[in-house]
């Protein structure tokens, strides 16, 4: 209980710690503050085995306090920063600091130095979510389909970037905010998915990982210099995928596919706060591929069975999202629709354009997907060998397992 209670925290506060701290001592010491927060967790998992705290939070931001001076005196650094913080007039300054709304101000901030333009893009992208999510570098590479030893090495020329730039915790001038939110928002959508369809071996989902990816994007919104319509269509995306993460897992926690979910378990406050979302991102003029999603998203979600999915609209919005913004994934999906309304020439060409490497470590879905083509035209010996194919690249037990699943059905038949 300890463990996942640890687990749970971590996802929540991490981020919150890692800025808060950043605040105080400065990125500078970001590297020293990061290894002080990690450690502090490491030391919460084996001490609260014996002792629960009343109040974790408070525990963890004390400890990880008293864990970074520690660090920061064994490398002698700046001992005058260590006075000013516990004693004087900058000590309420600093108290200051934890309260709610400044620990939100400073997440926000942080957010904006992750994706600051001394950094390159795949820069940006890696720190946000090894420092705001607190992404272990399997996880951001694999989030990434890189390499850890390659997210490794941008991590530490980010780090050594900033310190050598002098980037200070800011928000960004009025005229940077459209550049810096483009990778804030697809950091966001990278945490979400994670959460969403986890690439961990045991875990179809993470549920911290989807409230963490929510609760960012309302922060940005509550600050009206951040909204736009794609940030409001992002929103809106997250909420219609999150309100069906109940009805992903079974009694026995196997996977459960869209066709065959209890939609009575679909939580409609969510789908009601992303269809205000959705309605909202109209009133601003830019577009993006977050709107064709959100409406996709909106279309499965108002359906009331699976059967009454219009997917000659979903079709519509594929098509025109895989026009202005083509890839793999998009190609994928568009196959899939096809697959729903019988269109199996269309069906076949799709899944033909997609290039497996582009779809990294779900590749296998590319097979699984002409695993369908092939049992909807007959074809159970190509429908079998490919999902034989799908098996051996799956990386989740929880996917195998569907697919064992399918493949026993289609030898059934």
């Amino acid at each position: 209980m300890e463990a996942k209670m640890v687990d749970h925290l971590f996802r929540h506060q991490y981020g919150k710690m890692v800025a808060v701290y950043t605040r105080v001592f400065g990125l500078a010491h970001l590297e020293t503050i990061e290894d002080a927060v990690q450690d502090t967790f490491v030391k919460a998992t084996l001490q609260w085995r014996q002792t629960f705290p009343d109040n974790p939070e408070a525990w963890l931001m004390r400890a990880a306090r008293n864990r970074i001076i520690d660090l920061l005196r064994k490398i002698k650094s700046d001992q005058d920063r260590e006075r000013r913080m516990i004693s004087g007039p900058a000590a309420l300054e600093i108290r200051e600091i934890f309260l709610d709304h400044e620990v939100e101000d400073s997440q926000l901030r942080m957010i904006f130095v992750a994706c600051h333009p001394v950094l390159s893009r795949e820069e940006q992208i890696a720190f946000a979510l090894r420092t705001i999510s607190g992404f272990s570098m399997k996880e951001v590479a694999t989030a990434l389909l890189m390499k850890d030893d390659t997210i490794k090495k941008r991590l530490q020329r980010a780090r050594k970037t900033m310190v050598a730039r002098e980037v200070k915790l800011v928000y960004p001038e009025p005229a940077e905010v459209p550049t810096r939110m483009a990778a804030v928002m697809q950091v966001i959508y990278l945490i979400f998915n994670e959460g969403f369809h986890s690439t961990k071996a045991e875990q179809l989902i993470n549920r911290d990982l989807c409230g963490e990816a929510i609760r960012l994007a309302q922060l940005l919104l509550k600050k009206e210099q951040f909204r736009s319509g794609a940030l409001y269509a992002l929103f809106a995306l997250m909420c219609f995928h999150a309100a069906r993460l109940e009805s992903k897992i079974g009694p026995q926690g196997e996977i459960v596919d869209l066709a065959h979910q209890d939609r009575t378990r679909w939580y409609m406050p969510l789908i009601l706060l992303g269809n205000d979302a959705l309605a909202r991102s109209a009133d601003y003029p830019d577009w993006s591929a977050y709107h064709y999603e959100a409406a996709i998203a909106g279309q499965h979600v108002r359906a009331i069975r699976f059967a009454d999915t219009d997917w000659a609209q979903i079709l519509k919005l594929y098509q025109k999202m895989n026009a202005q913004y083509p890839g793999d994934p998009g190609r994928l999906n568009l196959a899939m629709v096809h697959l729903q309304l019988e269109q199996f020439t269309e069906a076949k060409a799709a899944l033909d354009a997609i290039d497996a490497s582009g779809l990294g470590r779900r590749a296998y879905l590319l097979h699984g997907g002409y695993a369908e083509y092939h049992f909807q035209r007959g074809d159970v010996g190509a429908a079998r060998s490919a999902l034989e194919t799908a098996i051996a690249l799956a990386t989740n037990e929880l996917e195998r397992a569907y697919l064992r699943q399918k493949m026993a059905r289609i030898s059934g038949t």
